[in-house]
């Protein structure tokens, strides 16, 4: 596997890389192997575990699935994790074996908080096939709307150049060797420099999200990205 890093691609591949890597846990937990269910399974099955996720109606009207597909979607979570919750530990294990030739740590550190959006230190099913829906099925603006939350690592609802920084450097330590060609350790924070500008339209230091959307939505590269998993399930 190999990314070639370019300047003017940077802001695609951390959305690609987001949406990537969130697919890659969701089938590594089962997730994303929808099968047809029996008719008799009617409801999510809530006895069995500690947590226990809200009615499959009221998910059902929180997102873009069917009543059959939150019902594969809980079987395969429930079986994976028993206990109806995951916690930051578990991501980290996870993009580990994915790339074990980089540090996931931090980056998996961050794809955790952008879901646990409660700060109880962990996420819970509603919380994963919410996060789900919108990178699977939502609008451009809602899947923008997802990734700007992720990049917003204090949730002050701004963008800092650091934040942006910290986020593209932890996707480098993720990648690890397997970049192509060789990133120089000052690579990350130029690329960071010519993006944040781009987006910063009024010089303020900050990226707010509308600054965010709308440099984003006229970016043919990113655009191109969002509709790239509309179909995985």
């Amino acid at each position: 596997m190999s990314v070639r890093w370019e300047t003017e691609g940077l802001q695609t591949v951390g959305i690609v890389c987001l949406v990537f890597m969130f697919l890659k846990l969701m089938h590594l937990l089962g997730l994303i192997d929808i099968t047809e269910t029996d008719s008799s399974d009617s409801d999510l099955e809530l006895s069995t575990v500690r947590h226990q996720p809200e009615g499959l109606e009221q998910l059902q009207a929180q997102t873009k699935f069917t009543k059959k597909e939150l019902q594969s979607l809980y079987r395969g979570f429930k079986n994976e994790c028993p206990s109806g919750l995951v916690d930051e530990e578990t991501f980290k294990t996870i993009y580990s074996q994915f790339f074990p030739q980089g540090d996931a740590t931090t980056y998996a550190h961050f794809l955790f908080n952008a879901f646990d959006l409660d700060r109880n230190g962990s996420i819970r099913f509603e919380d994963f096939v919410i996060g789900l829906s919108v990178l699977l099925r939502g609008t451009v603006t809602e899947k923008l709307n997802w990734a700007f939350n992720l990049y917003d690592i204090n949730k002050d609802g701004y963008i800092t150049k650091e934040e942006m920084l910290l986020i593209m450097k932890s996707i480098y330590d993720m990648m690890g060797r397997y970049t192509y060609p060789s990133v120089r350790d000052e690579a990350p924070s130029e690329h960071v420099e010519k993006f944040f500008q781009k987006m910063d339209r009024n010089r303020d230091g900050v990226v707010t999200i509308e600054e965010f959307i709308e440099t984003c939505q006229k970016d043919e590269n990113i655009m191109n990205s969002m509709q790239l998993f509309e179909n995985v399930i």
